[in-house]
């Protein structure tokens, strides 16, 4: 549910335990200096194992116990390579299988599902009509939001041409969404300026007029509706073109879904066949809603001009969920527990990142710097006791006080 940034800013807070409430105050470690670029002439296997994605380059520099920037040294400015090299030889290793085929053969799988799904729909008894309903809503969960987002990073093909095949078919057809305002608000901005507020601080997802209860179990209800509707708001910013294919792809996503309930799954009223719609698009979309918070907000939040190195930025501002073979088949690895591995490896599939997981967690342990891990129910139950702190005032700013 994309809404205009703009918070204002609150004096700068704490952070406990992982949360914004005190000042991280990091032993052992630097800011490491990344590589936004890879060498010429090389593979896009190469640029996978970086994860970078190109960006507008803000301030850059560490933050000392002054709060004036500092140049890194050689070693801190080693760390992402370090990293990346050590993921590089675990994606060069990797079958395609592996680095594809994986994911390639959930969305497949839930393709076929959907004949199921629709004919299960048919029955008058309560059993079979309800696992079409699940059906359905799994099958859409997994198109619209693990495809979409493996497909925005293109990291289901290697072949950008097919990739943005595979963009505009799960993001505009699938989704109702945009291609081109999908791509910039999530790879650029936000992936590329996560918690840093005013550009990627994740304020789109907040709704500071709906009180907790109303905003964590009602609004998502409201997901499917509001998607298309910020999705034409937003086609004022693209080009004509680009705005007349997402308007066809997005009214053809809507009629299949509209004609095959009522010609294949038998309903009888449009108002019962939107309904149905309304219902499996929305089955999934309290943990939608519900991730997209959890994994950002409540950590670390900094300004562009004093944000730290990108390891450390992502290390601090980014959080894993534990494993959840519905939500892991739905929304991927990527989005749940291994949402650090993503951030820090953008351009991986949600299969790769599960497997460089216990690289990069040892890796971050050993150096000292954060790994942040924590429970569904646990982020469920601090947002509802902070939800005005977390969700409606505007979010404290993290300053690193020395990097001892």
């Amino acid at each position: 549910m994309p809404l205009e940034d703009g918070d204002p800013v609150r004096p700068r807070g704490r952070q406990v335990n992982g949360e914004v409430s005190g000042i991280p105050r990091l032993r052992g470690m630097g800011n490491p200096e990344p590589r936004s670029m890879t060498a010429p002439g090389s593979s896009r296997t190469d640029m996978m194992a970086e994860g970078w994605e190109p960006g507008p380059a803000l301030g850059d520099g560490d933050v000392t116990a002054g709060g004036a920037p500092q140049r890194a040294s050689k070693p801190e400015e080693a760390l992402m390579t370090e990293l990346s090299e050590l993921v590089q030889k675990v994606v060069k290793s990797s079958s395609w299988w592996e680095r594809h085929g994986v994911d390639i053969s959930i969305l497949a799988c839930s393709f076929l599902l959907l004949p199921a799904g629709f004919l299960c729909l048919r029955s008058a008894q309560a059993i079979p009509f309800l696992v079409g309903v699940l059906t359905l809503g799994v099958v859409h969960h997994t198109l619209t939001v693990k495809g979409s987002h493996l497909a925005s990073h293109n990291a289901l093909t290697e072949s950008k041409s097919w990739g943005k095949v595979w963009a505009i078919f799960f993001i505009e057809l699938c989704s109702a969404f945009t291609v081109e305002q999908a791509t910039y608000n999530h790879v650029k901005i936000h992936h590329g300026y996560t918690n840093i507020i005013g550009l990627g601080d994740s304020s789109t997802w907040k709704l500071p007029f709906l009180n907790r209860y109303v905003y964590m179990f009602i609004a998502p209800l409201a997901v499917p509706i509001l998607t298309p509707l910020v999705a034409l708001d937003l086609l004022r910013n693209v080009e004509w073109k680009a705005a007349l294919r997402t308007l066809c792809c997005m009214f053809l996503g809507f009629y299949c879904h509209y004609w095959l309930l009522l010609h294949v799954s038998g309903f009888q009223s449009p108002w019962s066949a939107l309904l149905c719609m309304l219902l499996t698009r929305s089955l999934l979309a309290h943990p939608y809603i519900h991730v997209n918070i959890f994994q950002h907000i409540g950590l670390p939040m900094f300004t562009a001009e004093r944000k730290p190195k990108r390891i450390l930025l992502m290390s601090l501002g980014v959080l894993n969920l534990p494993r959840n073979a519905l939500l892991d088949w739905s929304f991927g690895h990527s989005l749940i527990s291994c949402h650090v591995e993503h951030h820090l490896f953008p351009s991986l599939s949600d299969n790769m990142c599960l497997k460089i997981k216990p690289i990069v967690s040892q890796y971050l342990k050993q150096k000292k710097l954060p790994y942040n891990e924590d429970t569904y129910s646990s982020r469920l139950w601090l947002f509802l006791q902070r939800y005005e702190e977390l969700m409606v005032h505007a979010p404290p700013i993290t300053e690193l006080v020395g990097i001892q």
